[in-house]
């Protein structure tokens, strides 16, 4: 397995947006009704917003055998040393490989930070399950209304030793 973890470069914002629904769209179906999630990809992951993103933002795109299948994004660091971990996705064919695991060892190699906050929707089992995995604690749970739905979302911190 020949894989790269790199700061995202402006090229990789189409496969970025493909990453991102077709992982939107694994996961939460059945969780996110289709229009509200397209409705959210619409404006979080069009050429615009990822342009931002990656001049302003931490994000680190996987590589495996020159393909792009995964991403992370985290927000810069803060006065207290904490970042929040904005999105971390994956071709759906990939998961299970360790993939997810090194954006997130990336980021926190990189950024150097004490805490590492993330907020997941609480039907997203595959998506806690990771974090659980890799040492992040449950701190909160709220309802969030997400574009007229209502998420049942769950608020995670990984605290580095």
């Amino acid at each position: 397995m020949d894989l790269l973890i790199r700061r995202m470069k402006q090229g990789d914002i189409s496969k970025i947006t493909k990453i991102a629904t077709e992982s939107w769209h694994e996961t939460y179906d059945g969780i996110i009704p289709r229009t509200i999630q397209d409705n959210f990809l619409a404006l979080a992951y069009n050429e615009k917003m990822l342009k931002k993103r990656y001049q302003e933002t931490p994000f680190y795109v996987a590589e495996l055998n020159k393909e792009i299948v995964g991403f992370a994004n985290y927000s810069n660091l803060n006065n207290d040393r904490s970042t929040e971990l904005s999105a971390i996705y994956l071709k759906p064919q990939f998961k299970s490989r360790g993939i997810g695991s090194k954006l997130l060892d990336k980021g926190i190699q990189d950024l150097k930070p004490e805490l590492i906050f993330v907020n997941v929707e609480t039907e997203n089992e595959i998506g806690k399950t990771f974090y659980i995995a890799k040492g992040f604690q449950i701190v909160d749970e709220f309802d969030d209304n997400f574009d007229g739905h209502v998420l049942k979302t769950t608020r995670m911190v990984l605290k580095i030793q």
